[in-house]
């Protein structure tokens, strides 16, 4: 079993299934509403433990009722949480999610005690070099996720940074991880592009390299998924899914992706493995609920005529 540390967000996600989208001053009828265990943070180390690691989470919630559900939530899921911390005061964070009929979804995240996070958290986690990989994201401070790359990066520690969600600011950690894995806009946020601009994916990939990125999985959704180095460029297929709710599934994709590198796997075979889960993830409502197992992983990719270790 891989050991991994996760350090980032928790979250409590609040969902509300809608025909479709509200434009600016709209208001529409939704058809149901649920409170669902999230966080980028979180999703990931649940996946991670239902892909076969041994995980260690490291965030902060508040101390209040989200809080004590969502760290019970990750213990129930096989998560350590002797590095998780309660903030007296503030509150946890939250997430406000519409999904449409097509299962797309827009997010609104109130960051909460997750903003509490800090490098004095990091540097207090002993013994680093216990762990296989360590897992970050963007919904933790910057300085938090600074600190773990460049500890991870001392260490000799395997780094994998999801640059989610999207941050012009994080740019300064283009060259920090050994595998920088953000989507199309994550990409976009980085490079200082305007959202509203084409970038072609392989272009993308080449100016995160040519800018300092060492690995580069740059998730492309239903196309797939580019993996580069400087010397390379290779695509992954997608898995084709019929998708009830996308919310967690680049999560899955990043976790499987993390798991299967610290078991030694190529990093094309590893997003090969991390394409399949994100594709099951998308499969099932909700963010941590919809996180799949590696048995499930394995039979969804023999089905499809994929080989799985």
């Amino acid at each position: 079993m891989p050991r991994i540390l996760v350090v980032g967000s928790a979250n409590m996600d609040l969902v509300v299934r809608a025909p479709r989208m509200p434009v600016g001053g709209e208001t529409i009828m939704g058809r149901d509403f649920s409170t669902v265990r999230g966080g980028k943070g979180a999703n990931q180390a649940i996946a991670c433990a239902r892909m076969g690691a041994e995980v260690w989470m490291l965030g902060c919630v508040g101390c209040d009722a989200f809080g004590d559900a969502l760290v019970a939530g990750l213990e129930s899921d096989g998560v350590r949480c002797d590095l998780m911390r309660q903030h007296p005061t503030t509150p946890s964070g939250i997430a406000i999610i519409i999904i449409d009929a097509e299962g797309e979804n827009s997010i609104v995240v109130a960051t909460g005690a997750n903003a509490e996070l800090t490098a004095e958290d990091v540097a207090r986690v002993e013994d680093l070099g216990r762990f296989d990989a360590v897992l970050t994201q963007l919904e933790a401070p910057l300085d938090a996720v600074q600190a773990t790359l460049a500890r991870a990066r001392e260490t000799g520690v395997l780094s994998i940074l999801d640059a989610g969600p999207p941050s012009a600011e994080a740019s300064v950690l283009l060259g920090e991880p050994d595998v920088l894995s953000p989507n199309e806009t994550e990409a976009k946020a980085l490079l200082g592009v305007p959202v509203t601009e084409t970038v072609e994916p392989e272009e993308a990939a080449d100016q995160l390299v040519a800018r300092g990125a060492r690995s580069v999985v740059l998730k492309l959704g239903a196309e797939g998924a580019l993996v580069a180095g400087p010397e390379c460029q290779e695509p992954v297929p997608a898995f084709r899914v019929d998708p009830v709710d996308t919310t967690g599934a680049g999560d899955a994709f990043t976790a499987a992706l993390a798991v299967s590198l610290a078991r030694g796997e190529s990093l094309v075979r590893a997003t090969t493995i991390g394409a399949a889960a994100g594709a099951l993830a998308a499969t099932v409502f909700g963010a941590a609920p919809s996180m799949p197992t590696a048995e499930a992983v394995e039979r969804f990719m023999r089905e499809r005529g994929h080989s799985h270790p």
